[in-house]
């Protein structure tokens, strides 16, 4: 098949129903180019909004341009996997975000894209790909909306106007070209319910368009920060300890509606599903790393290592008081 041949949308509907397949429930492909949003994503890098996460820096040329991962790229197929599911506050216990109550979603996402790249490679001999979840060095979002997944909120997650933002994003850049969504479309009006409900105020409105200060919100103070916690951000943590969903489950786009039958859905995905048994807030302040070591294999909330779980928990239990 030429690559011409490839461009037809048959081709497209070809891939997008073996992504469908594998469980994903959003899937849309878009071709190559630099990322609509470098200047305002290198802008915010300015501001200093990333905080301590130097990373982000060190990564900003790679993102220029999705080639420098996988130099034959010639298409990006974008897929959503719902991991919405019931997330209730409990007293002395552990309150973690939805994300990362399953199993480690960039295992989940990296295991599905991997049998994606396995079918193109035995559709297309030769053809190349790469996965990319969350750690590449690459601007997901931006992509995830040019191949029409969903458009920007004011709390700068990607909404999809059918089916909300509870929906984890994974991209696969592959040497195949395949023919292009239309960008998504869509935009929050008047709302700012999330901006309201930030118990920080990290939602912020500079240079006309809305910005997350990342040094003021929860997800990054209970995950990426390191080291104490100003006092008066820590007070307004309550009892998140492991990230932080309330932009998102005060949103309209993530509430039942039954127009739209797939806001709010559970998950099907077993492995998001299949949550872990946590112990309480007072032992969590108290884990040994050899502890926290087997506590958290195969979960996402490894990344915050002992340290950060024991300061989340006495500042849950501190506010709890």
């Amino acid at each position: 098949m030429s690559s011409q041949e490839n461009r037809e949308p048959a081709a497209a509907q070809f891939v997008k129903g073996e992504a469908t397949r594998l469980g994903f429930d959003l899937v849309g492909i878009c071709d190559v180019s630099s990322p609509n949003h470098l200047r305002e994503y290198e802008e915010w890098l300015g501001k200093g909004f990333h905080g301590s996460m130097d990373y982000l820096v060190n990564h900003r040329e790679l993102k220029r341009s999705p080639t420098q991962l996988l130099e034959s790229t010639r298409s990006i197929i974008a897929v959503g996997l719902n991991y919405c599911q019931p997330n209730v506050e409990q007293p002395n216990q552990p309150h973690i975000a939805s994300y990362a109550l399953g199993r480690d979603y960039h295992r989940v996402l990296r295991g599905k894209l991997k049998h994606l790249a396995d079918w193109i490679q035995r559709e297309y001999p030769g053809s190349q790909s790469r996965a990319c979840v969350d750690s590449a060095p690459i601007l997901e979002r931006d992509y995830a909306n040019q191949a029409g997944l969903g458009w920007f909120g004011k709390n700068t997650c990607l909404i999809n106007s059918q089916r909300g933002s509870w929906f984890f994003i994974g991209l696969l850049l592959t040497s195949q070209p395949f023919e292009a969504d239309k960008p998504a479309i869509g935009g929050c009006g008047t709302c700012h319910q999330c901006v309201d409900s930030c118990p920080t105020g990290a939602i912020v409105f500079e240079e006309d368009r809305w910005q997350i200060n990342a040094s003021k919100c929860i997800s990054y103070l209970t995950i990426e920060h390191k080291g104490p916690i100003e006092q008066d951000l820590a007070s307004r943590m309550g009892g998140w300890t492991v990230g932080c969903d309330i932009c998102q489950q005060v949103c309209p786009f993530n509430q039942p509606r039954d127009s739209q039958p797939l806001r709010a859905t559970q998950t099907s995905e077993m492995d998001l599903l299949n949550q872990r048994r946590w112990p309480t807030l007072l032992k969590l302040s108290q884990i040994s790393d050899a502890d926290f070591d087997v506590l958290t294999r195969g979960s996402a909330v490894r990344r915050l290592g002992p340290e950060n779980m024991k300061r989340n928990a006495k500042i849950n239990l501190a506010n709890e008081s």
